[in-house]
């Protein structure tokens, strides 16, 4: 038992050493920019966002039950247009369970009421990605976050049919996070990632601190 316990360790420490020998062979192309440090929130990137599909008007909602804190951003509306539905029972970007805890889309088209209301639904409604808060949101959705902190999981180049943006994963505890290359293709909204290794882990599960 003794034995097993000892090679799995020097397993795990040799993946380790490997990872970050990988890792410390990534550069970032001097083409490549960094992205602003404003754009790693979330709420500040939903203005930027230009539909796919014409609708007259669409606001960006969380399951708030206070009317007034729920809207989080809110094209023009028109002021013979009002808009009175429920909330709905899920939404894109979970984070916990109870009130604030997920975000979603309520659309006007053809004066019929749409929700967005899933990530895949998000995908949908931005279309074709048609700058760089829009790849940052569609990234997002499967589960990528931008990191300022590092270059390597915050820079980025636009291309007429490519975004390309080094970007992060979190997993574990203590905390563990990892570089990503992501290229998007701009019409389709396609996303293909490679796995660049790990650039940070935390000493323990209570500490939270980025570099």
């Amino acid at each position: 038992m003794l034995q097993s316990t000892f090679f799995m360790k020097i397993i795990v420490f040799a993946s380790l050493i490997l990872s970050n020998l990988f890792f410390a062979q990534t550069t970032i192309p001097d083409d490549y920019k960094k992205v602003p440090e404003i754009l790693d929130n979330t709420e500040l990137l939903y203005p930027f966002i230009v539909p796919g599909k014409e609708y007259s008007y669409w606001r960006v909602l969380t399951n708030d039950t206070d009317p007034e804190k729920a809207v989080i951003y809110e094209s023009q509306m028109p002021d013979f247009m009002t808009i009175n539905e429920p909330l709905p029972e899920k939404g894109f970007f979970q984070q916990c369970i109870g009130n604030r805890c997920f975000s979603y889309i309520l659309a006007c088209k053809k004066e019929r009421s749409v929700y967005f209301s899933s990530e895949q639904q998000l995908r949908d409604f931005i279309g074709t990605v048609d700058n760089l808060p829009e790849a940052i949101l569609l990234i997002q959705t499967y589960g990528f976050k931008i990191d300022t902190s590092n270059k390597l999981s915050g820079s980025y180049k636009i291309e007429d049919q490519y975004i390309y943006l080094y970007a992060s994963k979190s997993k574990g505890c203590p905390e563990m996070k990892e570089s990503y290359f992501i290229k998007i293709n701009r019409r389709t909204g396609k996303l293909e990632s490679k796995n660049n290794g790990v650039y940070f882990k935390a000493e323990n599960c209570n500490q939270n601190v980025s570099q």
